[in-house]
């Protein structure tokens, strides 16, 4: 039996690590409420193969500790250690036109505001103080990081799949070769 289509799964978690002795995970949710990830269980890895009902029983330290239904030992729940947590789609809230899911961005053309391509989006990262999208291309040694905001990322068209940044004028000069000078003030 086929998978899901990769297009209709939504990362919704990853599964962090056993989470005491019985069997619990310690789950990061990526879900803007946190606990919301259970409203959308089952989950299951991407390509289906595996699929688990989720319990929240707390949150803790880095996460929520969560019971997944066939996980009874602390070895088994450490075995999925890493494994990302999916959602079909469907189950998942329609977003504002301002809100996006991450998957649906990854892969895009990103221009600049003149129209010239700087490089696809690789990847979206979320270290607390908001969104940083990192752009990767031709001609770059290091990864282009621009802040997700309305100012530096003016443009998000999701039909022509293609994003347009406006990015501040220190973000240019990083990882686009060179030696990269402080600006004297």
């Amino acid at each position: 039996m086929p998978g899901p289509d990769r297009d209709s799964m939504i990362c919704v978690g990853a599964i962090a690590g056993a989470f005491g002795v019985r069997g619990e995970v310690r789950v990061k949710s990526f879900c803007s409420e946190p606990e919301d990830i259970a409203a959308y269980a089952p989950l299951s890895t991407e390509d289906g193969a595996h699929s688990w009902t989720l319990k929240i029983s707390r949150a803790v330290k880095g996460g929520l500790a969560c019971w997944l239904g066939g996980v009874k030992t602390r070895e088994q729940a450490e075995a999925l250690r890493g494994v990302r947590l999916f959602a079909p789609r469907d189950r998942l809230p329609a977003l504002p036109d301002d809100e996006f899911y991450h998957a649906d961005l990854i892969g895009l053309d990103v221009l600049d505001t003149g129209g010239a391509r700087l490089g696809r989006l690789h990847a979206i990262h979320d270290h607390g103080a908001g969104d940083i999208l990192e752009i990767t291309g031709p001609g770059m040694r290091t990864p282009l990081l621009i802040p997700f905001t309305r100012e530096a990322v003016p443009t998000v068209d999701l039909t022509a799949r293609r994003v347009i940044v406006d990015p501040p004028v220190e973000v240019l000069g990083e990882g686009r070769g060179g030696d990269d000078d402080e600006a004297e003030e």
